[in-house]
């Protein structure tokens, strides 16, 4: 009697560049599935914070093993979804067209998943001085007279002395310092040493030709969701991909739960 065949069912296949760290993962989960998975672990993962993007799963590339996602992505021998299938953990981002970046997904350390989706990123802004989280190629918190869109164009400037293909980053508060820096009043800012940050600006007050500086050189901790100011971003180039927050309202309504969540990292 010949073998009863085995059929697995057919389940849809995601793409996601995580980025912390970066990995290019397929994935039969939904990106909130998918965020909760990585944020809370099993047992044979690692938990914590998790930042990831989806990629359109269509993406055509001569550098990425793309090509065998079908016969590598497959669900598990009981039926059950393939939770991750990691196909690059090294200069993946760099590797991906800035168009071919869709939503963003912001996973809390419970597991609470937030999809933020891009929009253009404005122009200008009305503050004298920027505190930037990069994310992903390197980590490192920056302060800077330069705007998002500024600051994306000279890292990723290959003239440039120090640059990088493309730069994924978040503006972080400054608080009152964005447009005095003998100011007092710094509020909740939760960063370990205001007075290096403060000194760090200064320096930068000083020397109008230096757009840039280094403020802490390695980030390890997590990013605490409730100091982003305005948003996050993604780009190479003057190519730029801009993931407003929600509003303090929405967040307080809509989001309540990944909210209230976010506040106690």
């Amino acid at each position: 009697m010949a073998p009863a065949l085995c059929f697995l069912p057919i389940m849809s296949t995601h793409l996601y560049l995580q980025l912390n760290p970066e990995a290019l993962i397929a994935s039969h989960l939904t990106p909130e599935a998918f965020g909760t998975y990585l944020a809370v672990g099993t047992r044979q993962h690692s938990s914590g914070q998790a930042v990831f993007f989806e990629i359109d799963v269509n993406l055509q590339s001569e550098t990425l093993p793309l090509k065998d996602i079908v016969t590598r992505c497959v669900p598990h021998r009981d039926g059950t979804p393939r939770k991750s299938t990691y196909l690059a953990i090294y200069r993946a981002l760099e590797r991906i067209p800035v168009s071919a970046i869709g939503k963003l997904y912001l996973a809390t350390h419970d597991g609470r998943v937030l999809g933020l989706a891009p929009t253009t990123a404005p122009r200008g802004a009305d503050r004298c001085f920027h505190l930037y989280q990069e994310f992903c190629p390197v980590s490192p918190r920056v302060v800077s007279t330069l705007d998002p869109s500024e600051f994306c164009a000279i890292l990723t400037d290959p003239t440039q002395p120090v640059s990088v293909p493309t730069i994924a980053f978040a503006e972080l508060s400054l608080g009152a310092l964005a447009t005095d820096l003998d100011s007092t009043d710094t509020g909740n800012l939760p960063y370990s040493d205001l007075a290096h940050l403060r000194d760090c600006l200064r320096e930068l007050q000083a020397k109008p030709g230096k757009p840039t500086k280094v403020a802490v050189r390695n980030v390890r901790d997590d990013l605490l969701y409730r100091t982003i100011q305005g948003g996050l971003y993604v780009g190479a180039g003057r190519e730029l991909k801009y993931y407003p927050m929600p509003s303090l309202s929405d967040l307080e309504s809509t989001h309540h739960d990944w909210w209230r969540s976010a506040q106690t990292a």
